[in-house]
């Protein structure tokens, strides 16, 4: 039996694979966890039957997720839609699951360690439930959500309810702390604080979250309410190992500080709660940061009267196309310079689900080409799941292809292959541009820049998921069934660097999407050059 245990232990342990960071970036794959959690609750339930007296905690827990997985299996996308549903399925299957089966290999049930091992090799592993703790903090800073609206389940647009604990919030604030990300510690470690203090019961111990919060409030350069936390610490633990040192080493500081300033008198500390806007937000590498945020949440889109005044929708038949007699595509201005159109009834249902039903199983995470040594590779300003899908896959594929080019009069011979992407808890796309500004790599030399990108919504999304323009303040929100379309080049061929564009984090929802990336080659009678640079 004491081999068999070891033998267990190992085989589970092999299943953390270094290449699976941040695997579960889909909603759609990530529905598949859902029933795997609702089965090995069914497991665990079988398993207190033959142990009941024994392990009444375990059946405790059991009971618990039971009625969780009830609900989840009952809609899994609509669930995993709540940012906070997926950050806990992911902190479940991670960590409290493994915690779980180490109590019940005390005194094994076969059964129960048998159906663990079959699906542990699915199960998230830490990076990918570090993964779907940022993005709760990337959906924080984009919609200037305070750690008590996750907490709580407070977002706009949710189906479900769902809460984060005590330690939830811990386990958060521990995460950034450990990435060195001080300013998002001290807003969890704050909102861990605020709960326990209101009578929530925890297993993290208060000692704890003030140590954490009062070195996190140190770094984010508040002496004075660094000092305040760290007497509570020492008033509850006198022992504590780091307390006292610290708390002599904050006074120090501040009384260099006092005297540098060549005052005597400490002021009080600020007895105001830490909210989003106490401490300022550490700036990052993307220097339009603040305004493609605010495009996200709607705000700063400089659409006027005047403007609004040029867009027009009209019915659009392709210059005569055969195909586009009879039924027209609705078109509508977006935008009027760049010129962004939206196409109407782009995509019926049945034709979304086809594709999705293609691209399921070939779902992989989205990469983008590293600027310096031309490799693709993931990065963490794309987030989400793309697939490739060609016209000879399926009769749909290669009739939207044709639509494709029926409605832009841009010919799809030398285009990429349809992309699809699905986009998870704080799916995102950064501000980039579709164009290549780089020397091109052979199939740019063969087929050209990306001449012009023709973008389908496949689905509404709750919450989020803009696509924006910071260069020129425009947001286009996703509808379902709609497609949009913009040039990416000039007629010169040289890029229109206004079109730098992100597709924002997802708040509540599941965004699916296929593009297509259409190039310069074959079009020089389809759209020939102009007279200017920039015509």
């Amino acid at each position: 039996m004491a081999a068999f245990l070891v033998f267990m232990l190992l085989t589970l342990s092999s299943f953390c694979s270094p290449t699976r960071a941040e695997i579960f970036t889909s909603i759609s794959q990530m529905t598949d966890l859902i029933f795997t959690e609702r089965e090995l609750v069914q497991s665990l339930k079988e398993y207190i039957e033959a142990e009941e007296m024994k392990l009444e905690a375990v059946k405790s827990w059991a009971n618990k997720l039971d009625m969780l997985t009830r609900l989840s299996t009952s809609d899994p996308e609509g669930f995993l839609a709540h940012p906070v549903n997926a950050y806990k399925l992911m902190k479940r299957l991670n960590t409290e699951w493994s915690e779980l089966e180490s109590l019940v290999l005390q005194d094994p049930s076969d059964g129960f360690i048998s159906n663990m091992s079959v699906h542990r090799q699915s199960f998230p592993d830490e990076e990918d439930e570090k993964g779907a703790a940022k993005a709760l903090m990337r959906l924080q800073d984009t919609y200037k959500l305070d750690s008590e609206s996750f907490s709580k389940g407070k977002l706009p647009g949710v189906r479900y309810n769902a809460e984060l604990t005590v330690d939830d919030c811990f386990d958060m604030g521990k995460l950034a702390y450990n990435e060195n990300d001080y300013y998002h510690s001290v807003l969890w470690m704050q909102q861990a604080l605020r709960q326990m203090d209101s009578g929530e019961d925890a297993k993290t111990a208060k000692a704890d979250i003030l140590d954490y919060l009062s070195y996190s409030v140190y770094q984010m350069g508040d002496l004075p309410r660094a000092i305040e936390l760290t007497q509570r610490l020492v008033a509850i633990d006198p022992s504590h190992q780091r307390a006292g040192g610290n708390l002599r080493y904050f006074e120090q500081l501040l009384s260099k500080e006092l005297r540098d300033r060549g005052r005597s008198q400490q002021e009080p500390a600020d007895e105001r709660p830490i909210q989003l806007d106490t401490y300022e937000r550490p700036k990052d590498y993307l220097p339009e940061r603040e305004v493609y945020e605010a495009l996200c949440r709607g705000e700063g889109v400089k659409m006027t009267s005047k403007r609004r005044s040029r867009l027009f929708c009209r019915y659009q038949d392709g210059s005569r196309n055969p195909r586009l007699l009879l039924k027209p595509m609705k078109e509508e201005d977006e935008w009027d310079s760049p010129h962004i159109v939206r196409f109407l009834e782009a995509l019926s249902d049945e034709e979304i689900g086809k594709i999705k039903e293609l691209a399921k199983p070939k779902l992989a995470r989205a990469t983008v080409r590293d600027p310096k040594t031309g490799v693709l590779t993931v990065a963490h300003y794309r987030v989400s799941k793309s697939a490739w899908l060609e016209g000879e896959d399926d009769p749909v594929i290669a009739r939207v292809n044709q639509r494709i080019e029926d409605i832009t009069g841009l010919t799809v011979d030398t285009a990429e292959l349809l992309q699809v992407a699905n986009y998870g808890v704080g799916g995102q796309y950064e501000p980039h541009y579709d164009f290549s500004r780089r020397p091109f790599d052979s199939n740019l030399k063969v087929d050209g820049n990306r001449l012009a990108t023709y973008l389908n919504y496949m689905s509404d999304v709750e919450a989020g998921g803009a696509t924006v323009f910071p260069d020129f303040g425009a947001a286009i929100w996703p509808r379902k069934g709609t497609a949009v379309f913009w040039y990416n080049l000039f007629k010169s061929g040289e890029g229109d660097y206004r079109t730098r564009h992100a597709a924002c984090p997802v708040l509540v929802g599941s965004k699916w999407v296929s593009n297509k990336w259409i190039h310069e080659r074959g079009q020089e009678f389809r759209r020939p050059c102009g007279l200017t640079e920039v015509d």
